[in-house]
């Protein structure tokens, strides 16, 4: 285990990736980064953290902030459940911590938002305790390294590699290693067909020397995204386009376009807006398609749009949007499509 993390120390101080957060041991710097990377990518993350905390500088900042300006800031990122948690972590922070983040893992775990991951990588980093955080990446390089066969849906497998994960952390530089580990999984030690050839643990590995390196870690079966079928209505009346803030569980507080459930033909979409609404429609035609993967669904969407034969009331729940107020507004990738013909029809000239 010392040779281990000896050479991942070593490989880490020449092999390094150069992040706008490392070098940081401010902790709630730490986190706002930790949480940002979770389930994204490291290169879209790199942009939004920088103005996020031009944003919001520091805990205190982000816990007197409006929601809606911190879910603007987020705005793009996905997963907006982590902005809220963030935020009400934050609030957690200068109510109970004395506006200070906590060094110890059991108190950082009492924050919202913060699972034992997170809890180790700013345990680690920030404070210099020598304790893990292991992510999707340790688990795949511990499972290769040690050759765990047993599927990480089987008890025990988990909790096998989060005890080898803790034995290798050590007293000296715990944030550097752990940050090694995360490099050489998301560059090296990769899903699929690892590069074992650059790997400073080649030849202590298991996985590699029994030739099963590429079938680990071994994950139970996903369930397939459910498909979910919509058609997305803009609905203009004149330099104005009709939108709500979302209330439900999934992109709540985000604005959206009108959604209607199954796709429909122009002219039985036009007839439930006269029905539902008491719109007349003066346009209505399809404008193309969009698609949208979230975790655990997938929108398949059908744009329309539409111009009010004169104008009428926004429906209960729904306004009318300018331009100006459009782009104060925060709205989420699934919109993004949509936001293209509306910004060109709102914008000045058009």
């Amino acid at each position: 285990m010392k040779e281990i993390t000896a050479r991942l120390l070593a490989w880490y101080d020449r092999h390094a990736r150069k992040l706008p957060w490392r070098g940081s041991a401010d902790p709630y710097q730490i986190w706002v980064s930790e949480i940002m990377l979770q389930q994204t990518r490291t290169e879209t993350v790199a942009g939004y953290y920088a103005r996020f905390l031009e944003a919001f500088p520091t805990v205190q900042d982000l816990a007197a902030a409006e929601e809606s300006a911190v879910l603007k800031q987020w705005e793009g990122l996905g997963y907006y459940a982590r902005a809220r948690n963030l935020q009400a972590g934050a609030k957690q922070v200068m109510t109970e911590f004395g506006g200070k983040v906590p060094s110890g893992v059991e108190d950082l775990l009492k924050i919202r938002g913060i699972g034992p991951y997170t809890a180790g990588a700013i345990a680690s980093i920030a404070w210099n305790l020598p304790v893990p955080a292991v992510d999707g990446n340790v688990i795949r390089v511990i499972s290769r390294l040690y050759a765990i066969g047993e599927s990480l849906g089987e008890p025990g497998t988990r909790t096998r590699i989060e005890t080898l994960a803790k034995e290798l952390v050590p007293e000296s530089r715990p944030g550097d290693y752990n940050q090694a580990v995360m490099d050489l999984g998301a560059t090296v030690c990769v899903p699929g067909t690892p590069d074992c050839d650059r790997c400073p643990l080649e030849d202590l590995c298991r996985g590699r020397r029994t030739g099963a390196a590429a079938e680990l870690p071994k994950i139970p079966g996903a369930k397939p995204p459910k498909e979910m079928l919509y058609d997305l209505i803009l609905i203009y009346d004149g330099k104005r386009v009709l939108a709500r803030k979302r209330t439900e569980k999934m992109l709540s507080g985000l604005w959206c376009f009108p959604l209607m459930k199954g796709w429909e033909s122009a002219e039985a979409r036009k007839a439930e807006l006269r029905r539902r609404w008491g719109m007349e429609m003066k346009t209505f035609r399809a404008v193309g398609t969009a698609k949208h993967v979230f975790t655990h669904q997938v929108w398949q969407m059908t744009l329309y749009e539409g111009e009010l034969r004169e104008p009428a009331q926004a429906p209960e729940g729904y306004a009318w949007i300018d331009g100006e107020e459009l782009e104060t507004l925060a709205w989420p990738v699934a919109m993004k499509m949509a936001l293209i013909p509306v910004r060109r029809r709102l914008s000045d000239g058009q």
